[in-house]
């Protein structure tokens, strides 16, 4: 953390809500989210955290035993790696700071077993770091365990750890990476390490000015070097997230991998404009362009054209269509005045719609009032990492998309708020978007994802992103 008020970042921070999420999710400085026995636990600067049972509602309670700075966790084998900074130093730059691990073998609050502390990565007042912000990588290709550390007030240093003990590896000597950042991350993709850090300035509410930026390397060890071509040795670094949708100063990256293909990311918004300015726990998806990570804008709600990837046709009922009255040929007589045509009404087709279910197929979009779906937040009925849960009705009624007992898809008359009419949808990170039912009827615990069986059919079944039949759009025209 840079620190520009050292009272309030030592204060004690209890947690509350963000627009994707809610519940008390106030935190400062969250670790990387991860999950034990069924529960999403991240932690923040002092000795408390969150948890929550789905990733959408979420809940004070989690611990980490010894206080301390900006935490981070991660999964080795059956145990947990925690690290965090600890002699906290206060706001001078050349101050000695430690960075410190300890394992645990499970993350609940009520039965912690956490080993001996290891002293990992320190800085003496004459060295030009600041040992604080520290942060972990697995990498998945070598198994080598590296921690990154620091702040403003000197250099961002990447260090090697042994991933049985969690101790320094003896001859690892730390690498300067980068400069004019804090609260480095690092993650592993495509060929490339990236480093996150975050830009700005921190602790002072809504005129915090962090954000998130990165720089890749085909090396853990750098150099980092941004879009381009800025070595974040030099200052470097393309945006991934910044201020927006009423919260501001993202920082403190972590990346989540819920599925291939499917990532979140999580920091902590300085501000929240609709929390009295409270520091906030955000969830964002996280997704790649031309191998940058980006972190996707909050899927808001609305009316859409719901599309295929595959063909770009799109979600209709199965009814007839009816042909708009004044339709020519379209030449016209250009001497005549132009008049605007009314589009299509709801009330123009309704009444010949079936009463009860209607099927549900793929065609060419027009626009037209059995092609037009909206999509509704129904937080009342829970969520899942980052989100709630979704309704998705014809605009203007109340005619819902659902799943069938035989794993089919209908609509009924009537939204009653049944899981079979839940909807989860996930942006995933080539852009398109996954559409998961909540609940198919006597196939509780399995996950069905709304699939293309062909152009105009589809079907509930297996999500699997390297297949096009399992991607989707939301398309406002």
């Amino acid at each position: 953390m840079k620190k520009i008020f050292a009272a309030a970042a030592l204060s004690a921070l209890t947690l509350g809500a963000y627009a994707q999420i809610t519940g008390d999710i106030f935190i400062h400085d969250p670790s990387t989210i991860v999950r034990c026995n069924g529960i999403y636990y991240t932690f923040g600067t002092g000795s408390g955290g969150l948890m929550s049972d789905d990733g959408y509602t979420w809940r004070s309670g989690a611990v980490k035993p010894g206080g301390g700075v900006a935490p981070d966790a991660m999964k080795i084998g059956d145990r947990y790696l925690i690290t965090y900074s600890g002699n906290f130093p206060g706001t001078q730059g050349k101050t000695h700071g430690v960075c410190q691990t300890m394992w645990a073998t499970t993350l609940n609050p009520d039965s912690v077993d956490y080993s001996a502390e290891e002293l990992v990565a320190w800085a003496g007042a004459d060295d030009d770091c600041y040992s604080i912000d520290p942060a972990l990588l697995l990498d998945p290709t070598t198994e080598r365990l590296w921690m990154s550390y620091g702040t403003y007030f000197g250099a961002i240093r990447i260090v090697e750890l042994d991933p049985k003990t969690a101790k320094r590896l003896p001859k690892s000597e730390p690498v300067d990476v980068a400069i004019d950042c804090e609260a480095p991350a690092l993650m592993y993709h495509n060929g490339w390490y990236y480093l996150l850090g975050t830009h700005g300035t921190c602790c002072d509410g809504v005129n915090s000015t962090y954000n998130i930026v990165c720089g890749r390397s085909r090396e853990v060890t750098g150099p980092y070097v941004d879009n381009v071509g800025r070595d974040m040795l030099e200052g470097g670094g393309k945006m991934v997230l910044s201020a927006g949708n009423r919260v501001t100063g993202p920082g403190h990256f972590g990346r989540y991998i819920e599925e291939d293909g499917c990532e979140k990311m999580s920091c902590h918004f300085e501000a929240d404009f609709d929390r009295s300015g409270k520091s906030v726990l955000g969830i964002r998806a996280l997704l790649w362009k031309n191998d940058w990570p980006v972190a996707a804008d909050p899927f808001k709600e609305g009316t859409f054209e719901i599309e295929s990837e595959r063909r770009g046709y799109a979600l209709e009922l199965a009814v007839d269509f009816v042909r708009m009255q004044g339709a020519g040929r379209g030449f016209g007589n250009a001497s005549t005045p132009d008049v605007p045509l009314q589009t299509q009404m709801l009330a123009d087709v309704i009444g010949d719609w079936p009463k009860g279910n209607i099927d549900i197929r793929l065609n060419d979009y027009m626009f037209r009032p059995h092609q037009r779906w909206t999509v509704t937040a129904v937080g009342d009925k829970g969520g899942y990492l980052g989100a709630p849960y979704y309704k998705i009705t014809i605009e203007g009624t109340n005619r819902a998309l659902a799943a069938t007992a035989d794993g089919e898809l209908t609509s009924v008359p009537q939204y009653t708020g049944a899981p079979e009419q839940l909807w989860r949808i996930e942006q995933l990170v080539d852009g398109t978007y996954r559409i998961i039912s909540e609940k198919v009827p006597g196939k509780e615990g399995q996950q069905f994802a709304l699939v293309c069986t062909g152009d105009c059919s589809l079907t509930l079944g297996k999500y699997d992103f390297n297949d096009v039949n399992c991607k989707w759009n939301f398309r406002d025209r």
